[in-house]
């Protein structure tokens, strides 16, 4: 085993605040050592056509944050499992984005956090949001090489998915201008990459496209009342997604230089449908009932509709209990959704929606060689009840039996989203695969890789690889197959 030894943390409490912090404590307190380690502990067996990494990204600050802390504040820092021939190792690292490396060479945080004042911050992202551009969020696979992204739109920076290594902020050969938002869609089909921008300025919202050989061929402008937040997006095989929800932008708030969101119910959530290489011009809108969506499961196109399922937040606001200043802050976490489908008829111009499963569920993934075509399996993690949020399971529900199975970690013990990992050789979207998550161990103080039998989800863990340190709770995950960092060596 080999480390690099990191400054210490001191941040267990806010630095204006005399409550802790629960996002800087237990299970979501960060970690200060880079670690390299090699043949794990397994319990049980890594199936022998298991092979690739398992990547999670997440916030973990360097240094005591500057005012009150936001889970999305944090360093972005890579943690990953590589799988080869039954054996496991383990590697971490931060992404080191150039406002990592200005904090680094300053030995301190410059930077307060997304729900502070950002007047005096170094530099912000290219609409002039001067927040701190972190790479904490996702996890994309593209050409070789991990994105990994910010939830308010930021630079992409390209990761070595095996060395883990930042190789810089990724421009795509000099064509791309502006920033990529949390989650651009990769469609294994034709290698292309499908992203948006947005700001709190006109343009507000701006789609475009990536090639299969790395570069920005298609761009427009797409026309919004105002600026607004989407999250995510979503692709079928001729068309984009994109939404238009009525989480807003508070306009007091924005005059003195805050980020703070407010839910207007007096909006419908709009969705537009747009040909993969149209103009802003092209797209059509579609109304439903006011909602807010962080990430969508996938979409398709049948007959003459586009189908959407998402997980849908009815309500985005602060829990009940939530009573000071920073809980009030902290509770927009806690995520209450839903899965629901929309249908599209491009026909008509109507739009149906309607519910699929009442349970609290979210990061949802589908066997990601089909994303953008009809999908019979999707997975997702549970929420927990309890006020910070925690994974306590994984669902996989089967569309076309209309039937899901759950899979509880138990008492104290917390996932992370959990990525379908094909099996050598399986079709696509057959549940022929697994699941693979970081669980966390609340009372052991622990983490470990726990690898599932996607078609047996309920029988639990096929095999639990023990991890020299432990996985604070994070974002998102991804999973890239063996054939795919074959291509990289060859």
């Amino acid at each position: 085993m080999t480390s690099t030894s990191e400054q210490p943390l001191m941040v267990a409490r806010t630095a204006d605040a005399a409550e802790a912090n629960p996002y800087l404590l237990g299970v979501h307190a960060p970690v200060s050592t880079e670690i390299d380690a090699e043949d794990l502990r397994v319990i049980g067996e890594i199936p022998n056509d298991l092979n690739g990494v398992y990547l999670r990204n997440g916030p973990n600050p360097r240094f005591a944050p500057e005012g009150r802390y936001h889970w999305f504040d944090g360093d972005g820092m890579i943690h990953a499992v590589h799988l080869e021939n039954g054996k496991a190792r383990y590697r971490n690292r931060w992404i080191r984005t150039k406002a990592f490396e200005a904090e680094s060479a300053a030995g301190k945080a410059l930077w307060t956090g997304v729900m502070e004042n950002p007047r005096g911050n170094p530099f912000g992202n290219s609409h002039g949001l001067g927040l701190k551009d972190n790479a904490n969020t996702d996890v994309v696979f593209h050409r070789g090489r991990i994105l990994a992204t910010w939830y308010l739109c930021g630079s992409p920076y390209a990761v070595d998915p095996l060395s883990l290594e930042t190789l810089g902020a990724e421009d795509f050969l000099g064509t791309l201008a502006g920033d990529m938002m949390a989650h651009p869609k990769v469609d294994e089909t034709t290698g292309e990459l499908f992203w948006f921008d947005y700001g709190p300025r006109p343009p507000y919202l701006r789609y475009g496209v990536i090639s299969a050989d790395g570069r920005v061929v298609t761009t427009t402008d797409v026309e919004l009342p105002g600026p607004r937040l989407p999250h995510d997006m979503a692709i079928t095989e001729h068309y984009a997604v994109l939404m238009d929800l009525p989480l807003v932008q508070d306009h007091a708030a924005a005059q003195q230089g805050r980020h703070k969101l407010h839910f207007d119910r007096s909006l419908p959530s709009r969705f537009g449908v747009l040909p993969r290489y149209g103009d802003g011009s092209q797209i059509r809108w579609f109304e439903a009932s006011p909602c807010y969506i962080y990430h969508v499961v996938n979409a398709w196109e049948q007959g003459g509709e586009v189908v959407l399922d998402v997980c849908r937040v009815q309500r985005p606001q602060p829990r009940a209990d939530a009573h000071t200043p920073l809980a009030k802050m902290l509770s927009y976490l806690r995520l209450d959704a839903q899965l629901h489908r929309y249908r599209f008829d491009l026909r008509t111009g109507a739009c149906h929606e309607g519910p699929l499963d009442d349970d609290n569920t979210e990061f949802p993934t589908v066997d990601a060689r089909g994303v953008g075509r009809r999908n019979r399996y999707s997975y997702a993690v549970h929420i927990s009840p309890e006020s910070t949020l925690k994974f306590d399971g994984l669902v996989r529900r089967d569309d076309l039996a209309g039937t899901k199975t759950e899979y509880r970690f138990g008492p104290g013990r917390w996932g992370s989203e959990a990525p379908f990992a094909p099996r050598e050789g399986a079709p696509v979207d057959s549940a022929d695969g697994y699941l693979v998550t970081f669980v966390q161990d609340e009372r052991e103080g622990r983490s470990e890789l726990d690898v599932f039998d996607a078609a047996d989800l309920a029988a639990g863990p096929v095999a639990r690889v023990l991890l020299p340190q432990r996985v604070p709770l994070g974002f998102h995950a991804t999973w890239v197959r063996a054939d795919q960092l074959d291509n990289l060596r060859s």
